[in-house]
């Protein structure tokens, strides 16, 4: 055998153990979001996301009345005002202005802060139950197809674990979502009822 015709032996049974390897592994996949979105601690965590966003609201509102308050006062009194008062007043409403305008900015900051603080325990315990059922069905792989923007040109079938993740869930204790009342407080133990069109076979 040639020294070419071995290298290329070589290569051919490479490739062959590769395909081999890569087609042997299971591949699962699941919609993430739609996971997290069926839980009933998400809806726990969304309402109390809108409490704390509306009190920051509240909070803008207050600031801004302020500021049209006052600047209404001056305007009916600045005739009347000293040329010392009056810029005195204007550096007030600059001073409010530049308040509002970093609350404002600081408050967006701080609810998104707020909204990864009342999911965190929400994902942890979604990423638990995808981790049980893939250890179970010995998938060595699970894909998130969440993402419209990501696209397959071509891939094995693989198989649809939502509806297991999701059943999984239900035997877990309900995830604990700072500074809220738990569902389980209200006798809501349980997922809702798992939809018979979830997690059937995709891409086969």
């Amino acid at each position: 055998m040639t020294k070419l015709s071995f290298k290329k032996t070589v290569l051919i049974l490479a490739a062959t153990g590769a395909f081999s390897f890569v087609n042997a592994q299971k591949i699962a996949h699941l919609s993430f979001d739609s996971l997290v979105g069926l839980m009933p601690e998400t809806k726990t965590a969304t309402e109390a996301a809108q409490i704390y966003l509306k009190a920051l609201e509240q909070e803008i509102v207050a600031m801004q009345t302020e500021l049209e308050s006052k600047y209404k006062d001056y305007q009916e009194k600045e005739a009347t005002m000293s040329e010392l008062l009056k810029k005195n007043k204007q550096e007030d409403f600059q001073q409010l202005n530049n308040r509002l305008d970093g609350f404002k900015t600081q408050a967006g900051q701080d609810y998104q802060r707020k909204q990864a603080e009342l999911t965190a325990p929400i994902i942890a315990k979604a990423k638990k139950g995808i981790e049980a059922i893939a250890k179970e069905g010995g998938y060595k792989y699970v894909l998130d197809v969440s993402l419209q923007s990501t696209s397959v040109l071509y891939s094995e079938p693989s198989d649809d674990i939502l509806a297991s993740v999701r059943k999984k869930l239900e035997t877990m204790p309900l995830a604990v979502i700072p500074g809220t009342n738990n569902p389980a407080n209200n006798g809501n133990k349980t997922m809702p009822a798992t939809n018979k069109n979830n997690g059937s076979k995709g891409g086969k």
